[in-house]
């Protein structure tokens, strides 16, 4: 049974994809936040800040065939209210985390023939959206990360891809979503008029990791109900 890493595996994305990658692979998650559905997937779970924490307190397999990374940041304010702390935690965590991470299992990635990553973006790295300057300036690196780390690895045949989501149903959007009233408009923002949920976004993450994929590299994907290519 092949291994994945999931970081960021305690809610959200991130458990979504546990939820459905435990059924065909052996999945070694971490988070920072531990819950009673967590405990009851059927993985290797390991409590962990990926920030200030130590993978190497972490007994990985030899071989790992694919490592998600999961967590990310919404922190949106006018740019004239940004500090520079507020680039820096969000660049922290959705850019030096991944970095942080990929650099620790990399010699196990390549020792897989058929490794995959998938991090991930937003639709607000490719459209000019206010008060996400922080939020877009990380993941356009991240998007730079992968189309990189693509070329240098596809020697060791090593793939890399990101997903790009829009405005999605977990606990890191709840304040977006918070009443009636605002899950409507933020659905009717997208051409398909609803928001995402993140067993859509989960799913997407399964077939990147799979052999089906195995053609597919250095690709930002957007799901996001039509917002990053579509005007009505």
């Amino acid at each position: 049974m092949k291994n994945i890493v999931i970081i960021g595996c305690g809610q959200g994305i991130g458990f979504a994809a546990a939820k459905i990658l435990s059924e065909n692979y052996n999945v070694i998650g971490i988070s920072k936040t531990k819950s009673p559905e967590v405990e009851n997937l059927d993985i290797e779970f390991h409590q962990l800040d990926i920030l200030s924490g130590n993978l190497d307190e972490i007994n990985f397999p030899d071989v790992i065939d694919g490592l998600v990374y999961a967590p990310g940041s919404i922190n949106l304010k006018p740019f004239n209210r940004l500090s520079v702390d507020d680039f820096k935690n969000d660049f922290e965590i959705n850019v030096l985390g991944a970095v942080k991470t990929i650099q620790k299992l990399l010699p196990h990635l390549k020792k897989s023939e058929t490794a995959s990553v998938v991090l991930f973006s937003s639709v607000a790295a490719k459209l000019g959206m206010a008060f996400h300057a922080s939020i877009s300036a990380s993941k356009s690196a991240v998007e730079g990360l992968t189309k990189s780390l693509a070329a240098e690895l596809s020697a060791q045949k090593i793939r890399f891809n990101t997903i790009a989501p829009s405005l999605t149903d977990t606990n890191l959007a709840s304040q977006l979503l918070s009443t009636p009233e605002k899950r409507e408009a933020s659905g009717k923002r997208h051409p398909l008029q609803r928001i995402g949920n993140a067993d859509e976004i989960a799913k997407m993450v399964e077939f990147l990791l799979s052999e089906n994929s195995s053609w597919i590299t250095g690709q930002i994907i957007g799901i996001d109900g039509g917002m990053g290519s579509v005007k009505l």
